[in-house]
């Protein structure tokens, strides 16, 4: 298959439905819903949606039933890249080739801009509609799941012990810890919940669990070997960030080259973890080896 082709396909049909969701600026609320608009309609490459139809595909599942859970996935990402940026975190001034929220609109609203996409994530899937019987189990289910992914036992918990790691010494314990929390979490909450959505057995969420946390891991050694080998222009932000801040990335833990091998042994196990699967995955195992080739 053309991965590059299901991402674009899969890509605008998020965007679509994104505009669906959000307002344009109006009424007292008008600059905050700009920030928020500004932020998640700035570009990226939406994988964590995608991520969650494919999940559902590749259980026989329906893509357009996702999209809801697929799009609050995708505002919870584009509010962390808001408050990641903020000069009380990594300070960052470009975001997708574009200023950063907080250059843009100042820090107060884009702090704002934040909490207002996370919060209205939570109201698309409180509005998910399922049929059959347990459908609200199933929708109680991926409201816990996701708000587990993003919170202090998951994406927040990472971020947080990130930061606090700057400048020290840390073992591949605490490493391991930060990268399958901070970005780890929701990536594997993305495509099980997608799965989830499309029914799938028991013995599939277990295999695609797997599938998600390692490609997980992958993604984020993946952006860590960017912020040194990358190239800043196709990125549309800085490189070399993470060491002038001092953090722990796992090429400054276990060397670029460990890290290389770690990150190809990762894309390996994910596609593995996938092998009771048949071709409707083909999709999710693509996009794996697309986390390991990617440029931006």
């Amino acid at each position: 298959m053309d991965i590059k082709t299901y991402l674009a396909d899969k890509r605008a049909k998020v965007d679509e439905a994104l505009k669906r969701y959000m307002p344009g600026p109006h009424g007292h609320a008008g600059k905050l819903i700009e920030a928020m608009n500004y932020s998640l309609f700035a570009g990226g490459k939406r994988l964590r949606p995608i991520l969650c139809i494919s999940g559902a595909e590749a259980v026989g599942g329906d893509a357009e039933k996702v999209l809801p859970a697929a799009c609050a996935l995708e505002m919870i990402h584009t509010y962390s890249l808001i408050h990641d940026d903020l000069p009380a975190m990594d300070n960052d001034d470009l975001r997708r080739g574009k200023p950063t929220s907080h250059k843009t609109f100042g820090e107060a609203i884009a702090i704002l801009a934040g909490d207002g996409l996370l919060t209205e994530a939570f109201a698309i899937l409180a509005r998910l509609e399922l049929s059959g019987t347990g459908a609200a189990d199933v929708i109680k289910k991926i409201i816990g799941l996701i708000a587990t992914a993003s919170g202090w036992q998951g994406m927040v918990g990472g971020q947080a012990m990130d930061i606090l790691s700057e400048g020290k010494d840390i073992d591949s314990s605490i490493m391991g810890y930060i990268h399958s929390h901070k970005t780890g979490a929701l990536i594997t909450a993305s495509v099980t919940s997608g799965a989830i959505l499309g029914g799938c057995s028991q013995e599939h969420l277990n295999d695609i669990t797997i599938y998600g946390q390692k490609i997980g891991l992958a993604f984020q050694i993946a952006d860590d070997i960017l912020d040194i080998e990358g190239n800043a222009e196709e990125m549309g932000k800085g490189t070399g960030g993470d060491s002038k801040k001092g953090k722990n990335t796992f090429p400054s833990v276990y060397g670029l080259n460990e890290s290389k091998k770690i990150l190809s042994e990762s894309i390996d196990y994910a596609i593995e973890a996938l092998g009771r699967f048949d071709t409707r995955a083909d999709p999710l195992r693509h996009i794996a080896r697309y986390i390991s080739e990617r440029k931006k």
